[in-house]
């Protein structure tokens, strides 16, 4: 969900997950919070809400014994919607869906969601 650009796609992915429940079934949705100032990351309402994050993959290391061919890490930079509180649970709203329970756990928001 936070890898999608914007508010359609998001919304579209929502509607994609509810329409693959079974009657009666649920779904977990986790998206990164904004509301991030204590962790390492330190965001917060006055950042943006669309940012691209430093993803690095480190070098393989070389075992002892080994031929060293200098491998060096490769760092990507990954798209991110950062949600607010709230933002999930209207998105679901807007995708047809139902709130059964949400929060913040771990610099994410998440929430229980079903069909209407």
């Amino acid at each position: 969900m936070h890898h999608l650009s914007t508010t359609e796609r998001r919304a579209e992915a929502i509607q994609s997950i509810l329409a693959h429940l079974k009657p009666g079934g649920k779904a977990l949705v986790y998206v990164w919070a904004l509301e991030q100032e204590s962790s390492r990351r330190g965001w917060s309402e006055k950042d943006d809400q669309d940012v691209m994050v430093p993803w690095v993959m480190r070098a393989k290391k070389v075992k002892k014994g080994e031929e060293a061919d200098q491998q060096e890490d490769k760092t990507f930079h990954r798209y991110y919607h950062l949600y607010k509180q709230g933002e999930l649970e209207d998105n679901i709203r807007e995708a047809g869906g139902v709130v059964v329970e949400s929060g913040y756990e771990k610099d994410n928001w998440w929430a229980i969601a079903e069909r209407t």
